[in-house]
């Protein structure tokens, strides 16, 4: 067997809980950041860089509560962020590096400019100023018996422009005593093979030192980037949980990893953690309070779906007929996406998946209902929670938990001086209020409850709660997690058929499942019911 020519283990850098938040729509609290570090850690990446102390009190709050015990990490390291020392400044004043001090982590990692245009223009100051700012700021951490990470800002574009600074600039971190001396590609500009280049110079130069890559995603490239690094000798590599961070976003770790060691035999993580990463990748999101990314690699609700016919029938002969590794392996699973046009094969593997047994007759009922549910605007590839539904009750299945009586919503507005609050830009008044009621049959009692939210849905959720939550506990964990609205024929205005979709999710499994109706309120209690009743089935 040939010896592959890259390393045999890398070092995983998360820093999910700086770059990371650094993503346009995440907003976290020291709460949240506690909270993903601990699923980091379930993970098992090497490292956690918390935040960057002294920047804002968020990350103060955080780091103080590391320090008082909140955080027990039983294989990561924590990590805190900071700067070099400004210039012309002193680093025992320096009140950057006291943050970064106050924080107690055994490891600081600093960000340092390597790319001359940056030193001149946004430093404002000399070149050899910019070598000692970081010659000075690693002995002085280090001296404070910090291990010191350093992140070499713009390297890239600095080595294409004037490689001979950005060596220096490296060479500074390196005689100074940094451990780590990660090439940053802040702008996202680079493609692999200038990764590749200037990473192989850098590992020769510093053959004794950890050589880190860090990447973002503006050319699309930030996965294949690092890739190019580790096959040019780069045992350390910074990124994040579903590619969160700055503009499009940082390397992927949840591709990143399966890469690695999936596809290359590149140790990344302890032994039994990678099959930890969907289940990671997925509570971050809702940590963070964004929607999946089905289509991720690996990790993705789409991964490893399978809709064409002719895909569906290979795999059910050979299930690695259409897939490129086993899903289990990075905790996935195959899914069979079934729509008006699947085939009798496709719904019958389906059926296998959710343990159902239907017969040729039940087959062909579950195939007309869905051409015809399909056609009147349901989408059930997109929410396979109401087909497992209908799936079930071509079997003769009912909702053995509750019956329908009735419902009724009401939205008053009002406009009235003791209610209006506030005047906002468009000329609206606060003081609108929903009620909901709800009548149904929960084990053959009528019950009638009345719920109050911030709109339609939200106050029909907490009156179908308030009847049945009593019954059945396990609903207290469940949550609405998104909410779409699509409406089908555009052409007929306020009369047009409305889709709904909604996610729930019980902190351990995400599901949607689907509403269609001219009524967007009727269409919406069709989701929200048969969400509530899946829970119910599956808890």
């Amino acid at each position: 067997m040939i010896e592959q020519p890259w390393p045999k283990a890398v070092e995983i850098f998360d820093t999910t809980l700086r770059d990371g938040t650094q993503f346009e729509g995440i907003s976290v609290t020291a709460d949240d950041k506690l909270k993903i570090a601990t699923q980091l850690d379930r993970l098992g990446v090497h490292y956690i860089e918390g935040g960057w102390p002294g920047s804002n009190p968020r990350d103060d709050e955080f780091f103080r509560r590391v320090v008082q015990g909140e955080l027990l990490l039983e294989t990561s390291r924590l990590v805190a962020f900071g700067s070099t020392r400004r210039p012309k400044g002193k680093v025992d004043s320096d009140q950057t590096l006291a943050n970064l001090l106050s924080a107690r982590t055994s490891i600081c990692c600093i960000v340092a400019k390597a790319w001359d245009y940056h030193v001149r223009e946004a430093l404002r100051t000399t070149l050899d100023e910019g070598v000692a700012m970081i010659a000075d700021s690693v002995s002085y951490l280090a001296d404070q018996g910090r291990d010191v990470f350093v992140d070499f800002e713009h390297f890239f574009d600095g080595f294409r422009h004037n490689p001979e600074f950005a060596l220096r600039a490296v060479e500074a971190a390196a005689i100074s005593g940094a451990e780590v001396l990660v090439l940053c590609d802040t702008n996202g500009g680079s493609l692999p093979h200038e990764i590749s280049e200037a990473t192989e110079v850098v590992v020769g130069m510093f053959p004794e030192l950890t050589v880190g890559m860090h990447t973002q995603n503006d050319t699309g490239c930030a996965v294949a980037n690092a890739v190019a690094g580790v096959i040019a000798g780069a045992t350390h590599v910074q990124g994040t949980i579903n590619g969160y961070g700055e503009r499009t976003g940082n390397c992927d770790l949840t591709t990143f990893i399966p890469n690695l060691s999936l596809k290359m035999g590149i140790k990344t993580l302890p032994e039994g953690r990678i099959e930890s990463l969907t289940s990671v990748s997925r509570h971050v999101a809702e940590i963070v309070n964004l929607p999946p990314n089905d289509a991720l690699p690996y990790v993705g609700k789409s991964a490893f779906a399978h809709k064409a016919g002719l895909h569906t029938s290979a795999l059910a002969r050979r299930p690695d007929a259409y897939e490129h590794v086993d899903p289990t392996t990075v905790g996935n699973r195959t899914r069979m996406l079934v729509s008006d046009l699947s085939g009798r094969s496709t719904v019958s593997m389906k059926a296998d998946e959710l343990g159902l047994e239907l017969d040729g007759v039940q087959l062909g009922e579950v195939l007309e209902q869905l051409k015809k549910l399909e056609h009147a605007g349901y989408h059930f590839e997109a929410a396979d929670a109401s087909l497992e539904l209908l799936m079930r009750r071509s079997t003769g299945w009912r909702n053995p938990y509750f019956t329908l009586e009735s419902f009724r919503v009401s939205v008053e507005h009002r406009a009235g001086e003791k209610v209006r609050l506030a005047q906002n830009p468009l000329g609206h008044y606060d003081g609108v209020e929903t009620e909901a009621t709800v009548k149904l049959v929960v084990g053959g009692e009528r019950i009638m409850a009345v719920g109050e939210g911030n709109g339609p849905i939200n106050s029909l959720d907490a009156a179908l709660r308030a009847a049945v939550g009593n019954r059945y506990p396990l609903l207290a964990s469940v949550k609405l997690a998104d909410y779409k609205v699509r409406i089908l024929d555009t052409n007929r205005g306020t009369e047009a058929i409305t889709r709904v979709l909604i996610d729930a999710t019980d902190g351990e499994r995400r599901w949607t499942t689907i509403g269609v109706s001219e009524n967007i309120i009727e269409a919406s209690w069709q989701a929200l019911s048969d969400s509530v009743l899946y829970a119910l089935l599956r808890g």
